[in-house]
């Protein structure tokens, strides 16, 4: 391809990129992958409590499973604004535990998780199953991305759907 030709491929890709954008006054979506993941918070009351967690999810005729590995949770600290408008914030650890078990797909349709594993003294921890349907936002418009989550809560009560 000659230099003309090159010229003329670079101003029509030029072109036809920026035709693809978003329109003025549009909000652009976010280049983010969704996580087929479930998604496990055990709250400060419960965490000590807690030595190891296991947690089987199944969807489909589907299941994965494995023992999951605790990560201390934190929360945001409001910093507030400075006059110029700049706003902030911190972490802080709040006594939490959170994990996340991986999966192929994750739908809307029902699913099905079990929870069990040992407690700090070692004894084991009673087994918990919920069953409830992940659901579907769209938390940047619904011009963007339909996202699917699947969180649950592991306290002394049993295991419960995160909202």
């Amino acid at each position: 391809m000659g230099k003309p030709g090159l010229l003329l491929a670079l101003i029509t890709t030029a072109g036809l990129t920026s035709a693809c954008g978003p329109g003025p006054g549009a909000a652009a979506c976010p280049d983010i992958a969704q996580a087929t993941a479930v998604s496990v918070t055990v709250p400060a009351g419960y965490a000590p409590k807690v030595a190891t967690l296991h947690l089987k999810a199944c969807q489909d005729g589907t299941c994965t499973q494995d023992d999951l590995e605790l990560h201390p949770g934190s929360a945001s600290i409001d910093q507030g604004c400075s006059p110029e408008g700049g706003c902030s914030a911190t972490v802080s650890p709040d006594g939490t535990k959170f994990s996340t078990l991986f999966l192929q797909t994750l739908t809307e349709a029902p699913m099905s998780v079990t929870a069990s594993g040992t407690s700090a003294d070692g004894s084991p921890l009673p087994v918990r199953i919920l069953d409830f349907r992940p659901s579907g936002h769209y938390p940047y418009g619904e011009q963007c991305a339909r996202f699917i989550t699947a969180s649950v809560l592991l306290d002394a009560e049993g295991l419960h759907e995160r909202t």
